[in-house]
């Protein structure tokens, strides 16, 4: 018995198949490997496994895949059977995550049930990971975390690029909680770039807030985020367009759709960006759609001068704008703006709008948009209009004969 049993354990891919079986077990999932394992039994017991595979028993897609994973954890670990979890290292290479597939096994988890935080005394390291969302993915993911208490408050560093449509932002992040629990608060700093076809928008942002996990999904209560950055189109000499964008509400993430409502926005800019106070709501799903109901703070000295007696009004301009459309804010945006008698609706896209800031000193006065302006009055070149109608017509159709 003595000989089988020295037999059996010399064999590391027998002990990684009975490790992962037993933890495939106890989560309700099938734990398999297919390439190399090995372990080493002297000082801290390690254990390396490759080619791992994890799903719910008769699901297509797995849940979890990652190249190598390697876990080293103390012998009283082993002894307590699940009483003590204290694990000394993790390292996963290239997992690869998939949220609908995480949603359906913790759907078939147990209601009520205790989710135990482990001890990671020297800490988590993840690199080249992948979470696959339903519209959205975050690749070349490394995630840095010292170390792992219960109790304790929690610090990481996190990078990868996260990308939606034809949007990609690499981002480089450190991140803390006050402690690993649903109700702890949270603050994320760093840096991001935000990339599309024809702009790029570099931001320094930092995100705070209380984290939430209940029947409406996982998210952030009393969320504040603040960014500082800059418009930057692709065109040789484009200018950079400066902004402070603050964003406040109640966030939620559940069966793939992110809203953000009540939702609070504030921007500050230099030259032709305006300042912007509004309220509303966002969702992101396989499209991005928003509302905003605000005002313009005051006519920027940089757009082009309002016909008289327009531009002798002060009062600030109010405001809606709906959206629904690409994340990339390729899409249409309806836009109603108002001041005193004057009234605007209609819709632009973002893109236009911006080139059209960013050439104002040379370009054209009027901006690319459609709609229709009304003004009780107007005066212009010393005539005076009255019941005045315009209506703008942004297409390149010509104009009938």
């Amino acid at each position: 018995m003595l000989a089988l049993s020295l037999g059996w354990i010399s064999r590391p891919s027998q002990v990684a198949d009975l490790i992962l079986d037993r933890v495939g077990n106890a989560l309700g999932l099938e734990i398999t490997s297919s390439g190399a394992s090995e372990y080493h039994l002297r000082g801290t017991p390690r254990l390396v496994v490759r080619d791992l595979v994890a799903r719910q028993p008769g699901a297509d897609t797995p849940l979890l895949t990652a190249e190598r994973v390697y876990l080293s954890l103390p012998w009283k670990t082993l002894r307590a059977a699940g009483d003590d979890l204290t694990v000394k290292r993790v390292e996963l290479d290239a997992p690869r995550l998939h949220i609908a597939a995480l949603q359906r096994w913790l759907d078939s988890r147990p209601a009520g049930g205790e989710i135990r935080i482990p001890t990671l005394t020297d800490g988590l390291q993840i690199l080249r990971g992948e979470i696959i969302g339903p519209a959205w993915s975050i690749d070349r993911l490394d995630i840095d975390l010292a170390s792992l208490h219960p109790d304790q408050p929690l610090a990481a560093r996190l990078g990868g690029r996260f990308r939606i449509d034809a949007v990609s932002a690499p981002f480089d992040l450190q991140l803390a909680l006050t402690r690993p629990a649903a109700d702890a608060g949270l603050g994320i700093a760093g840096i991001a770039t935000a990339i599309a076809s024809g702009w790029r928008l570099p931001m320094q942002l930092q995100l705070s807030g209380r984290l939430h996990d209940g029947d409406d999904g996982i998210g952030l209560d009393k969320a504040q985020f603040g960014a500082e950055g800059s418009w930057v189109g692709s065109a040789p000499g484009d200018k950079r367009l400066a902004f402070v964008l603050g964003l406040g509400g109640t966030a939620r993430y559940r069966d793939g759709r992110l809203s953000v409502a009540p939702l609070g926005v504030v921007v500050r800019g230099k030259d032709v960006i305006p300042g912007i106070d509004a309220r509303g709501r966002l969702d992101l799903h396989d499209a991005l759609s928003a509302h905003l109901d605000g005002v313009i703070a005051a006519w920027p000295d940089a757009w082009p001068a309002l016909p008289s007696p327009l531009d002798q009004s002060d009062a600030p301009l109010p405001f809606v704008l709906d959206y629904a459309g690409p994340a990339n804010l390729d899409g249409d945006i309806a836009l109603q703006l108002q001041r005193d008698a004057l009234r605007f609706d209609g819709r632009f896209r973002l893109p236009g709008i911006l080139d059209w800031l960013d050439q104002l000193a040379s370009g054209t006065p009027l901006p690319p948009l459609d709609g229709k302006l009304t003004a009780p009055v107007i005066t212009i070149a010393g005539a005076t209009l009255t019941g005045v109608e315009i209506e703008f017509d942004d297409s390149d159709d010509e104009p009938p004969q």
